[in-house]
């Protein structure tokens, strides 16, 4: 079972202030050796007053796929929001080429 773990931020995204930022242990299956919720939480936070053009939307959410560099390095961060919570949710988040 995938759980999620909850910490609390204050991130202005796409116009919307988001109070905390739930991350899925998803990420723990194949990339764990390098990537930890800390880096996941950094490369969150750097996403404040941005804006994002959303990938793809569902009934209640909508998914962004945005890369990132850290240290010389690009991450693909999978997030998603919904209009009707007030936390960024992260999907996944991995290495990218």
């Amino acid at each position: 079972m995938i759980s999620r773990r909850k910490y609390p931020v204050f991130i202005l995204f796409n116009g919307r202030v988001f109070n905390e930022i739930r991350i899925s242990s998803h990420y723990e299956k194949k990339h764990s050796r390098y990537m930890s919720d800390e880096l996941i939480l950094g490369l969150v936070k750097r996403l404040n007053r941005e804006n994002a053009v959303i990938q793809k939307r569902t009934a209640d959410w909508n998914y962004f796929e945005l890369n990132r560099e850290h240290q010389g390095k690009l991450y693909r961060l999978i997030l998603c929001t919904s209009d009707l919570e007030s936390f960024i949710g992260v999907v996944n988040c991995y290495r990218s080429k």
